[in-house]
């Protein structure tokens, strides 16, 4: 007796869940490191890419929450809350492209913007 459709629609949508969850992880980590190594005393543009990378971070670390908890939840806060999280990810891998040794941080956003992407394609 093989996988019916559905069950291999079930291990491809948690395997998507898990895949976005471990970016959102990613991309907290680096964005929370890159803001820590710029000094909050310095430029007002360092100081927006800080703030942007406190953000993200939270953002990410958020949407990690709401993609590990397996109880019923309303797909569309689910959605609502990755369509926020690429967004964010999205301005801040803008903002490092701008910054001197920021790329892998950008990377991460990236990485993690299109795991969102993908997620919600999976969501239907």
């Amino acid at each position: 007796m093989g996988v019916t459709t559905s069950q291999q629609e079930l291990v491809r949508f948690l395997e998507d869940r898990f895949a976005c969850a471990q970016a959102c992880t990613e991309c907290a980590r680096a964005c929370a490191l890159r803001a820590s190594l710029l000094d909050p005393d310095g430029t007002q543009n360092q100081e927006l890419v800080r703030r942007k990378g406190i953000m993200c971070a939270e953002v990410c670390d958020a949407t990690c929450r709401v993609l590990s908890e397996q109880q019923d939840q309303d797909e569309a806060g689910v959605r609502m809350q990755l369509e926020w999280c690429r967004a964010v990810c999205l301005e801040c891998a803008h903002l490092y492209d701008q910054q001197p040794d920021a790329e892998a941080a950008a990377t991460a956003c990236r990485d993690c913007a299109r795991a969102c992407t993908d997620f919600l394609a999976s969501l239907g």
